[in-house]
């Protein structure tokens, strides 16, 4: 028989026991909290890491293609945008004039007036808006109709014998180029 007076282990080793499991639970939360939040420090941090300047250069084509020409040359642009966490590639014409002393410019087809593509019309050495009759020289510049500026130039550099474009959209309806956004 045991007597009352005896100590007993008990109650201090199931206290042991109890701490030491809540430690372990707290570790293990920890852990799985830590674990989950990098992907999502990570998904939300990800627009900041981007920088649109790298993709917002489009490659129109080889320097050579461009050397020998005497009136305008459509081309169509590839655009990747990232906006926050969607990426999109959109389509844009553009047109190459040449500008003198071996120089290039390219101008957007979008229409200054309404924002419809502007066609050259090689026939009459001009370029037209089918919407509302504008309608610009071989350099883009207004010639008659609805349009209050001439054709927008685009930023345009030759890297690594590739001319390369910035498309950027411009405010319609106005006399002066302002960019979008």
């Amino acid at each position: 028989m045991s007597s009352p007076s005896a100590p007993c282990d008990g109650p201090a080793v199931g206290q042991r026991r109890r701490t030491l499991l809540g430690v372990l639970l707290a570790a293990a939360t920890g852990a799985i909290g830590t674990a989950l939040s990098v992907p999502l420090v990570r998904f939300a941090g990800f627009p900041l890491e981007a920088s649109p300047d790298e993709a917002s250069w489009s490659d129109v084509g080889g320097l050579e293609e461009f050397q020998s020409i005497s009136a305008p040359v459509a081309r169509t642009i590839r655009v990747s945008r990232v906006d926050g966490w969607q990426r999109s590639a959109t389509e844009y014409g553009v047109y190459i004039v040449p500008a003198g002393n071996g120089r290039l410019r390219v101008l957007s087809s979008v229409c200054p007036h309404l924002g419809c593509t502007v066609r050259w019309r090689s026939e009459r050495s001009r370029f037209i808006c089918p919407c509302h009759g504008g309608t610009f020289d071989d350099e883009g510049v207004h010639l008659a109709g609805p349009p209050r500026r001439a054709m927008d130039e685009l930023e345009s550099k030759v890297e690594s014998k590739r001319l390369k474009v910035r498309f950027q959209r411009f405010q319609q309806l106005i006399a002066e180029k302002e960019p979008i956004g």
